[in-house]
C-alpha cells in the first residue's frame, strides 16, 4: 500500500470510531448525519444510507473537491455540502453534521437570530464554536444548500442549518466533533432555560477569551 493508501486507511478508521462513539451517545440518531475528512485533494466521506454507529471502514467514499465520486462506496447524499465546505475553508481537514436533537429542535424555532442563532452561553461554546450563524431552509442533498453553506463558511466553520441540525469544519475530524457536541449542549441548555431571562457572556468576556485562544 503506497502512503496515500495507508493515509486514507487511518482516516477511515478514525471516522468508523468517531462514528461509532457519537452513535452510541444518542448525538445523532437512525440513519442520519455524517463524517468526512480531508486529504490532499480527495475527501473520505461517509456513505449514503448509512448508521454512524456500524460504519465499515473499508465501506466509505471518496470524492473530489467538487462532490464528484471517485471511488468506495455510493457518498451521502450531503457528501456535496462536505466538499463545498473543504472548499470554502482550505485548512479544514475534518466535518462533523449531525442531526443532534436538541440543536435540531432550536433549528425549528422561529424568530431565531440568523446571525447567531445560540447565545454564548458558556466559555467553551464560545472558544469551540463561536458565532453560530443560521443557513436557511433547503432539502437535504439540495444542491442549492451546498451554495449556501460555501457562502456562509467563507466566514464561519460552524453553522446550525434551519429545521435540519449542525454542520462543522475544523482543522480536523476530533475539533470538529468537539464543536458540534458543544452546539447540542448549548441548545440543550438553551431549550432548558426555557423563557427565562438568560446572561450571555458580555463583549469584554468574549474578548477575553478570545486572548487566551489566541495565546494557547
Amino acid at each position: 500500500m503506497n502512503a496515500h493508501g495507508a493515509g486514507v486507511g487511518a482516516v477511515a478508521e478514525d471516522i468508523a470510531r468517531l462514528g461509532a462513539s457519537i452513535f452510541a451517545r444518542g448525538l445523532t440518531p437512525g440513519r442520519t448525519g455524517n463524517l468526512s475528512c480531508r486529504i490532499g485533494d480527495e475527501i473520505v466521506v461517509t456513505p449514503t444510507g448509512a448508521s454512524l454507529g456500524s460504519l465499515d471502514p473499508c465501506q466509505l467514499a471518496i470524492i473530489d473537491l467538487e462532490g464528484r465520486p471517485i471511488s468506495g462506496a455510493q457518498p451521502s447524499k450531503e457528501a456535496g455540502m462536505h466538499a463545498a465546505l473543504y472548499r470554502a475553508r482550505p485548512t479544514a481537514r475534518g466535518i462533523v453534521h449531525l442531526h443532534s436533537t436538541h440543536a435540531v429542535a432550536v433549528s425549528c424555532l422561529a424568530d431565531l437570530d440568523e446571525r447567531s442563532a445560540l447565545p454564548p452561553l458558556t466559555a467553551y461554546f464560545a472558544m469551540r464554536v463561536g458565532r453560530l450563524p443560521l443557513v436557511p431552509y433547503f432539502a437535504p442533498g439540495d444542491p442549492a444548500l451546498s451554495v449556501a453553506v460555501e457562502e456562509m463558511a467563507r466566514e464561519h466553520h460552524a453553522m446550525l442549518l434551519a429545521n435540519h441540525g449542525s454542520v462543522v469544519a475544523a482543522d480536523d475530524l476530533l475539533s470538529a466533533a468537539d464543536a458540534a457536541e458543544e452546539i447540542e449542549e448549548t441548545a440543550r441548555l438553551r431549550l432548558l432555560l426555557g423563557d427565562s431571562p438568560t446572561r450571555p457572556l458580555t463583549s469584554a468576556q468574549l474578548g477575553a477569551l478570545a486572548q487566551r485562544k489566541e495565546r494557547a
